[in-house]
This record gives C-alpha cells, sequence and structure tokens, in this order.
C-alpha cells in the first residue's frame, strides 16, 4: 500500500515524479494507456494536431497555435520540455497554466495510476491530456517528446499528423540511421488522416508508412512552400497564393515552418485561405523564447545575444545559416559562442556545422546526471575547432560575461546546445540589466 503523503506544492510533486519512476525514459505505451483508460480516456480536444521531428517542432506548434488564435478558436497545446517553469508546457488560449490547475490533474493522475509506476514525461502527459480535455477545446496541438511511436502522446489519434524535419538526435533509442529514426516519428500516422511533411525529401519510412495507412501526404517543396517575397512570405499550395507577414521567429527555416503550420491548419480548416487578415493576425502573434531568440535591449550598446535552446547538428545548421544572412546583411561581424551541451548530444558535429560563422567558443559546465564539464565538452568538439580558439567555464554565467566582455558593438554573442544553456543565460542576462 502506498503511503506516501499527496505533494502539496507544484514543486514538491516534481520532486517526487523525478525521483519516483526507475528510468528517466521509459519508451512504451502499455503502462500509460492502463492509467488513461482508467482515467476515462481523455481527448484533449474535438480536433487534435500531433507534432513529431527533430527539429522545428516547437516553431511549428506555435505557429499552428497563433494561426489558431487569428482564426479565433479555442486552442490549447502541450510541448515539452519547458524552458523556465513547468507551467509552460501545457497552455490554454496561449496562456501557461495556474499551478492549481495541474495540482488537481496531477491527482485525478495518481488516483487512477494504482500503483502503476509513470515516467516523469507520461504522468505529466496524461495531466496535461486531463486538462485540455476539461477545458472543452476546439483544437489542442501536441508535440512529441521523443520519437512518436511509443511517446506517451501518441496515445491519442491525430486528425492531423505533422512531421518536421528529421536529423540524427537520440540514437540510442530511436535508430542510428534516419530511415530508423523516421519510422519512429511516422508512428503517429493514422490511416487515412493528412500527413504534413516538414522537407521535401523526408527519409523513406515515412513515405512507406504514409503510404501503408492510406494516409494522404503532403511535403514542403513538392505540395507546399514559401519563401520570402519583399517584406514578407508568399505560399504556394495547388493554385492557392497567399501573401503572408515574415515569421515572428527568426531565421530562414522559420519560413520553412511557417509553411508547415499553415499547411497542416489547412488541411482542418480550409476555410482559412480566404480570411487573410485572420492569418496575418495569427501569425504576427506567434511567440517562443529560446528559438534564436535576440534578448539584448533594442538600441543598447554592446554585442547583439541570441539564445537557441537547439541541442543537434540539424539545429546547428539552422542556426548557422540565420548567422549567415545577418552577417552578409551587414548586421553582425564576429560571433561569440556560449556553448553547453549535454553528454549525449553529438557536439563535435554541431560545432562543425557552426565553424564557419563562430570566432571563439566558450565551452561551459552542465549540471545533473546528463550534464558534463566544459573540459569534457572540449574533449568532445575534437577537432572541430581548433584550440586557440576553445575557452572553458564551470557555468553558463561566467561564459557569457566572458563573452561579452570580449565583445563589441556589431559583434553577436550566441549562446547555444541546451534548453538548460539557454535558460540559465535568460536569466542572468536578465540579472545583468540596469533597471
Amino acid at each position: 500500500m502506498n503511503t506516501t503523503p499527496t505533494p502539496r506544492t507544484l514543486e514538491a510533486w516534481l520532486e517526487l515524479l523525478e525521483a519516483r519512476h526507475p528510468k528517466a525514459i521509459d519508451l512504451g505505451l502499455e503502462r500509460c494507456r492502463v492509467v488513461w483508460q482508467r482515467m476515462g480516456s481523455p481527448r484533449p480536444a474535438a480536433r487534435i494536431f500531433v507534432v513529431a521531428g527533430t527539429n522545428g517542432k516547437g516553431s511549428t506548434v506555435a505557429t499552428l497555435c497563433g494561426l489558431l488564435d487569428g482564426l479565433g478558436y479555442r486552442y490549447g497545446c502541450y510541448m515539452t520540455p519547458h524552458l523556465h517553469r513547468y507551467n509552460e508546457r501545457v497552455q490554454l488560449l496561449g496562456q501557461a497554466v495556474s499551478d492549481d490547475l495541474l495540482l488537481a490533474a496531477f491527482e485525478q493522475v495518481e488516483a487512477a495510476r494504482q500503483g502503476t509506476s509513470l515516467t516523469y514525461f507520461e504522468f505529466g502527459t496524461l495531466a496535461a491530456f486531463q486538462i485540455l480535455a476539461a477545458a472543452e477545446l476546439d483544437y489542442a496541438v501536441l508535440e512529441i517528446g521523443l520519437g512518436g511511436r511509443l511517446d506517451a502522446v501518441n496515445l491519442v489519434d491525430a486528425d492531423v499528423a505533422v512531421i518536421t524535419p528529421i536529423g540524427l538526435d537520440h540514437q540510442e533509442y530511436l535508430g542510428n540511421d534516419l530511415d530508423s529514426i523516421g519510422r519512429e516519428k511516422a508512428g503517429i500516422i493514422r490511416p487515412g488522416r493528412p500527413v504534413i511533411c516538414g522537407e521535401e525529401n523526408p527519409p523513406r519510412s515515412i513515405l512507406e508508412a504514409a503510404a501503408q495507412q492510406g494516409a494522404p501526404l503532403r511535403r514542403l517543396g513538392v505540395d507546399f512552400r514559401a519563401r520570402e517575397a519583399g517584406a514578407g512570405v508568399r505560399y504556394d499550395s495547388n493554385g492557392l497564393q497567399l501573401q503572408l507577414p515574415r515569421p515572428v521567429l527568426f531565421g530562414p527555416h522559420q519560413v520553412d515552418n511557417l509553411a508547415t503550420a499553415l499547411s497542416a491548419v489547412l488541411e482542418c480548416i480550409p476555410s482559412a485561405a480566404r480570411d487573410l487578415s485572420a492569418l496575418h493576425r495569427g501569425l504576427r502573434s506567434v511567440r517562443l523564447p529560446g528559438r534564436f531568440e535576440r534578448i539584448d535591449q533594442a538600441g543598447a550598446r554592446g554585442p547583439a545575444v541570441w539564445v537557441d535552446v537547439g541541442h543537434n547538428p540539424l539545429a546547428a545548421r539552422a542556426v548557422a545559416a540565420a548567422l549567415a544572412q545577418l552577417a552578409a546583411a551587414g548586421t553582425v561581424r564576429r560571433v561569440r559562442c556560449v556553448l553547453g551541451m549535454l553528454a549525449d548530444k553529438d557536439a563535435g558535429a554541431s560545432v562543425s556545422e557552426l565553424g564557419g560563422v563562430i570566432s571563439h567558443w566558450y565551452c561551459t559546465s552542465l549540471p545533473g546526471e546528463r550534464g558534463q564539464s566544459g573540459e569534457c565538452l572540449v574533449q568532445r568538439i575534437g577537432e572541430a575547432a581548433e584550440p586557440s580558439r576553445l575557452s572553458v567555464f564551470d557555468s553558463v554565467e561566467r561564459a557569457l560575461d566572458a563573452a561579452l566582455a570580449d565583445s563589441s558593438p556589431g559583434d553577436g554573442v550566441l549562446v547555444f546546445g541546451s534548453f538548460l544553456t539557454a535558460a540559465a543565460a535568460r536569466r542572468h542576462y536578465r540579472a545583468r540589466r540596469p533597471g
């Protein structure tokens, strides 16, 4: 019999959930499905978008939500991980939910658990389902945490499956090649339901899964596309042409994310194409901290500072393209990088992707079981960066201070490598600012 007292605060609940299950990641739907069914199988909304992929998931979720907001629907979303507060993971109408809503949902999951062991992510996912279902939403946008096929989010059937670009990440769980990883991501596809793919040439396993399921597949660059045009973006799809504002989120890759999200919305709501003012309003409302986010104050003397949660080579390539675009426009000269990456990430390949736009690396330690010291990070980089361009620090805060001190107006500082790195840098930079 479980005699553990029920936690009274969100922080106490999260500490309990982190310690309770023997594995932090324990893929499989059996345990979670049993508890979900005991809860009455709550469905987060009348219609559901599920977003899987390696990179661009968060941006695509945020853009989907912005479009739904502009169109006037009741919507909610579930995203992981969070940047600063756990509440960020579950949002209703663009606002993070309260502690009280989370506590009530946690207690409902706990009552249905009846001794079944759940991971931190699984428990939180079921709580999110409960909160979203109780809100009686028109649409829910759900981000897969890891993979797709065996992820707890995949308990619910997607009305539209969205698969963003696929790259090498989490190979210990998903496989060592793109086809294997794509097969796991394709697990969110449902028979006859549309699939929106955010790349022109996805792994063959995704194409095969869609064909086997009889799921209509639409691909970026084949069935729809977007490109910068003047001060905005032109979206084209099967004869439909829309002139839209540029994404609020910066970088060439965000134009692709915009196109992917809009295509998913138009699958569910074809009439949205006729409400151009609502689409404009929705796209201008998109906000997502930590995605090539510029955090220095406009007009302030000193270097530009960008923070990005990217943590793999595909993300590094996208950020490198964004920095190259700024350099070509004369917006920035030298860029220094505060780099903090978890030990299970491919630091060498990420540094190789960014190497052409970074003048110096400020390698920092990260805490926790998956963290590593700055010295270990330097070793993992290997030959991807010259030793003379590497410095080591024991914290993100000290690394950022050093990078800023070494920079001049017209230079830039990029913070990259992990949600942990981005969160620490955002907190510290805000604390440094006068007033």
